[in-house]
């Protein structure tokens, strides 16, 4: 779990009116207090504010929350403009026109104003690069300011390469699916129900955080507690996607592109590729064949595997989310092992193939490639 900046320190909450208040204190909790039955409810962390050196606010709706506006209130605090803003939730207009940013509400996109909704009649916004999800609180945060967070998170030149690759990564495997849920962007263009529920993700984790109907305690206290918590989950996470991408994710990315660069080198056909080593390659060949317009598309990938050190052959699938292959290994061969695959296939060394198809071994770097081979022109 990666450090989440701010989110630890201590907590103070303030209800105002920003007219005629008197002041009253406790250890943990300051409040303002007011004659007015409209309040407005303002987190910030630990610091000192001066009159010329104030701590910026940033202001989202109050009430029921999601995921979309827990993340952008933890990405805009993450900038250096907004760097531990205090977070006001409220939805009296004239606070908010007060405030320095304002998110996920007043119906006004303007990034000159730091005005960041979705919600007004009108708006169409989207990330762009190719990208046609209409944007969130979230997404529109991350599109004015992500390669900002990413290059700071990282201690990476805004303008270094690698910033741009990951800005990419980062909206199209985390914040679209935070934008698109929060704007009721269907997954799959079908008319069918789906054949099983996933309520695991994100954005429904985080909208579990809003205080249960049975709960006692329905106070606005009690519901930004619960914001807070929906900031940290949402934003320890968006932190552990830049550091999967930039880690995990680019060289992938470099050894899949050198093996597609070398693929005609390992059969003419092309349709054939090797890893230098063994890695999670699966959604980078998709990604890459339609940047590189690969065609004829790969059909098997070659590794060791590391533990056994056979080596593994695996049909690549139709797509990134079927588990069915574009060209699966031989129907006679599946589900044989050692010698009688051996004798059914003609190749020596062979070790397994699986039920399914979808991949096999073999002892040897040649008879991974012959089974390749094979398979073909089955």
């Amino acid at each position: 779990m990666y450090a989440v900046r701010g989110i630890g320190q201590k907590l103070f909450i303030f209800q105002s009116q920003c007219h005629r208040k008197a002041l009253s204190t406790s250890n943990k909790l300051l409040k303002v207090k007011d004659t007015a039955k409209s309040y407005c409810y303002i987190y910030g962390a630990c610091g000192f504010s001066t009159a010329t050196a104030r701590l910026k606010r940033v202001g989202t709706h109050n009430g029921s929350f999601h995921c979309d506006e827990a993340l952008a209130c933890f990405m805009i605090r993450l900038t250096d403009k907004f760097s531990n803003a205090q977070i006001v939730r409220t939805r009296d207009s004239q606070v908010l026109e007060n405030l320095d940013a304002v998110v996920d509400v007043g119906s006004v996109y303007d990034p000159n104003r730091d005005r960041y909704d979705h919600h007004q009649c009108g708006f169409e916004q989207v990330f762009g690069h190719g990208f046609t999800t209409k944007l969130s609180s979230a997404g529109l945060v991350y599109k004015h300011y992500g390669a900002e967070i990413i290059a700071k998170e990282l201690q990476l030149d805004v303008q270094h390469p690698n910033v741009f690759q990951l800005f990419l990564a980062v909206y199209k495997n985390f914040v679209e699916a935070v934008d698109a849920i929060d704007n009721g962007v269907n997954q799959y263009d079908v008319d069918q129900p789906p054949r099983y529920v996933n309520a695991t993700g994100l954005s429904y984790r985080v909208a579990r955080l809003n205080l249960d109907w049975v709960d006692p305690d329905q106070s606005s206290e009690k519901e930004n507690e619960a914001f807070w918590q929906a900031m940290t989950l949402a934003g320890s996470e968006f932190l552990e996607a830049i550091h999967f991408h930039a880690k995990s994710w680019l060289p992938v990315q470099s050894i899949v592109m050198e093996s597609l660069s070398a693929r005609y080198d390992i059969d003419s056909s092309g349709e054939i590729i090797v890893l230098t080593r063994s890695c999670p390659w699966k959604l980078h060949i998709f990604e890459l064949e339609e940047e590189l317009k690969i065609d004829p598309t790969i059909k098997y990938v070659i590794y060791q595997d590391d533990r056994s050190e056979n080596w593994r052959l695996q049909a690549v699938a139709v797509s990134p989310n079927k588990f069915s292959s574009r060209k699966p290994l031989p129907l006679p061969w599946r589900g044989l092992e050692g010698n009688k695959l051996s004798e059914v296939a003609g190749i020596p060394g062979c070790v397994f193939v699986h039920m399914s198809g979808f991949i096999g071994a073999n002892k040897s770097y040649g008879g991974a490639l012959a089974l390749a081979r094979v398979s073909l022109k089955a």
